[in-house]
């Protein structure tokens, strides 16, 4: 079998050598159509090298293969950036920072905030922000239900819970014309039927993940 060749690049100042799941998150994220600093490509292989290691000990996500977490986690994450709109997001139920964490990164212009009721998680997160040198990222630890975080114009979930549920539990932290941006796998049409009658779906956009072979939606939500 023929290996991938070898690439150099510096991280955070130090020249090293790309692993081949590195190799792969370049290669995916060269597929999504983005053009990332070199910078960006270094923190984002900090991430996934520190994900992996606190991963042993905290449990942070049950996706532990190198492989499956640079598709299902940071690939899948970056698919939906093309479909932001403003320059605010909240990630509630945000687990180990996906998908927003990564959004953080690679748009350093976009105000994030993180939100989990797992105090191991958030202090995982606290520890990302500072190591990457993030100024745009605010993490919390709070249910969301009992959240106390100003009106977003934008609130995104990644299989965080039904549709019914996510509007009904982010209600108060959505703006006036505030969206949900819900990531789902198989078109939930199920889970549509049961939104309350005061949310509508506003748009479903079928994602393309590179090398994965299963489907992946992001459905936008809206008030009626």
């Amino acid at each position: 079998m023929i290996r991938p060749h070898r690439i150099i690049v510096p991280i955070f100042g130090i020249f090293h050598m790309m692993s081949d799941t590195h190799i792969l998150l370049a290669q995916g994220i060269s597929q999504l159509g983005l053009e990332l600093s070199p910078q960006v490509h270094s923190q984002l292989q900090h991430y996934m090298a520190a994900l992996q290691k606190w991963n042993a000990a905290f449990n942070l996500t049950a996706i532990r293969e190198p492989r499956e977490i640079v598709i299902k986690h940071f690939l899948d994450s970056l698919s939906i950036l093309p479909h932001l709109r403003g320059n605010t997001l909240l990630d509630v139920g945000t687990g180990a920072g996906f998908p927003a964490l990564v959004l953080a990164i690679v748009k350093p212009d976009l105000q994030v905030d993180l939100l989990d009721s797992n105090s191991k998680k958030t202090r995982f997160l606290v520890q990302m922000v500072a190591e990457l040198g993030l100024k745009n990222v605010r993490v919390h630890h709070a249910r969301v239900e009992q959240a106390n975080i100003p009106p977003q114009a934008q609130i995104v979930s990644r299989a965080f819970s039904s549709l019914a549920d996510f509007s009904q539990w982010c209600r108060h932290l959505m703006s006036e014309d505030g969206i949900l941006l819900a990531m789902k796998g198989q078109y939930p049409q199920a889970e549509i039927d049961e939104l309350p009658t005061d949310m509508q779906l506003l748009s479903s956009i079928l994602l393309q993940v590179p090398f994965l072979d299963e489907a992946r939606h992001l459905l936008v939500l809206g008030r009626t």
